[in-house]
């Protein structure tokens, strides 16, 4: 697809989901859908308007995380449909910004200045501080809906995950080359790195950020997609959970904090194969045991 062509269409996409989710929100204060903060705060349409439609970078805010939005919305079949439809149009602009990042990845940055001009009543930045950018995480994370009415959601932070990467010598080995090889702390773990055997596998650990976990609890079965029917579900949750009620009325609904601990919650595994001192601290990475 041509560069004009593709540019105009990223254009016209995010217009279609900015529109998207305003009807969500229409169709929400049509319904006069319950609405429940995890902070405590009174919920209304214009907070549901904010997490919905914030797309937005702060000043100083790191670029692989995004703003939460934790809370629940009893919802008719009206709004459920228009979520589906938000969607839709949030996967559609991240698979043409996926073009856009593989065929011309020089226009992202323009792409990323250029749109909150389209919308700017939509961001407080540009009347303060300058132009805004888009946080293209925040634009495209998906709204989380569940698939039958529930009885009871259960809230819970989720704050011991990790990513854990297998590594060889060798690809250790070349990423300490790339740091400063006169520091010493850089030469004592290449010293350290040349004594394992050269077919030994590492692992990499990454720390993530700690999230919100909703666990839903059905009124009635679902058969899933295999044929077997569950009575519960857990997902992650960073925007506002919408819970499909005929009589549009809220779940039975728990209070956690509505900050995460600051230390781990769950307890450490009798079985983990990862020893719990890093071999290179510089990469993060360690020895199997």
């Amino acid at each position: 697809m041509p560069e004009y062509q593709l540019m105009a269409r990223i254009e016209a996409a995010f217009d279609t989901q900015i529109s998207a989710a305003d009807q969500v929100i229409t169709a929400v204060r049509e319904e006069n859908s319950p609405l429940w903060r995890l902070d405590g705060v009174s919920a209304d349409s214009e907070w549901l308007s904010q997490a919905l439609q914030d797309v937005w970078y702060q000043d100083g805010q790191d670029g692989r995380v995004t703003r939460p939005y934790l809370g629940v919305v009893a919802a008719g079949p009206t709004v459920i449909e228009r979520v589906a439809a938000l969607n839709t149009a949030k996967e559609q602009l991240a698979e043409l910004f996926a073009e856009l990042r593989e065929k011309y990845p020089d226009q992202l940055a323009e792409l990323k200045a250029i749109l909150p001009f389209r919308h700017p009543g939509l961001n407080q930045h540009l009347r303060g501080d300058g132009l805004a950018r888009l946080h293209l995480k925040q634009c495209w994370r998906r709204v989380p809906v569940a698939e039958a009415p529930v009885a009871r959601v259960r809230f819970a932070w989720y704050s011991s995950g990790r990513s854990i990467q297998r590594v060889s010598v060798a690809e250790c080995e070349a990423l300490l080359m790339k740091l400063d090889t006169e520091a010493e702390h850089v030469r004592l773990q290449l010293k350290l790195l040349a004594g394992l055997p050269s077919d030994e596998i590492l692992a990499r650990i990454q720390p993530q950020a700690p999230l919100m976990r909703a666990n839903l609890f059905y009124r009635e079965p679902v058969m899933r997609e295999d044929g077997e029917l569950r009575t519960r579900r857990a997902l992650n949750v960073s925007l506002p959970l919408f819970l499909p009620h005929d009589d549009l009325r809220l779940p039975a609904l728990n209070q956690p904090s509505p900050t995460p601990p600051t230390e781990r919650t769950r307890a450490r595994r009798g079985d983990v194969r990862i020893e719990d001192t890093p071999f290179l601290k510089s990469l993060r990475v360690h020895r199997y045991r």
